[in-house]
């Protein structure tokens, strides 16, 4: 989770997360978009993680900059009951898909 650290302050672009989304190009979908946000919200975005159940990216936000990044599972039963990952899927996930994600905040954050 190193990897992301560096996101945790940077502002958010309401504008780019819905492009990223519109064009697919993260292979992310967005569950909860708040627009406008909050002062205080977060952000939950899903995409396919072991064909049963989805991977679930939350961000949680304060006056547009980030302040938390979470990974979970959302079995397809109750989406709504995320469980976080174990160390040994934060790391598959993220060789798998760090790049990817580091890709997207890279898009939707502002120094």
């Amino acid at each position: 989770m190193e990897r992301f650290r560096n996101y945790v302050g940077k502002g958010i672009i309401m504008e780019k997360i819905k492009e990223a989304l519109a064009e697919n190009t993260y292979g992310l979908a967005g569950q909860y978009l708040p627009d406008p946000p909050e002062d205080f919200d977060e952000f939950e975005f899903i995409t396919d993680w072991d064909g049963e159940n989805k991977l679930a990216l939350m961000v949680t936000v304060e006056m547009m900059k980030i302040k938390r990044i979470f990974f979970g599972i959302a079995p397809p039963e109750n989406p709504d009951v995320v469980r976080g990952l174990s160390d040994t899927e934060l790391k598959e996930l993220l060789e798998k898909k760090g790049d990817i994600f580091v890709g997207f905040f890279n898009y939707i954050t502002q120094d």
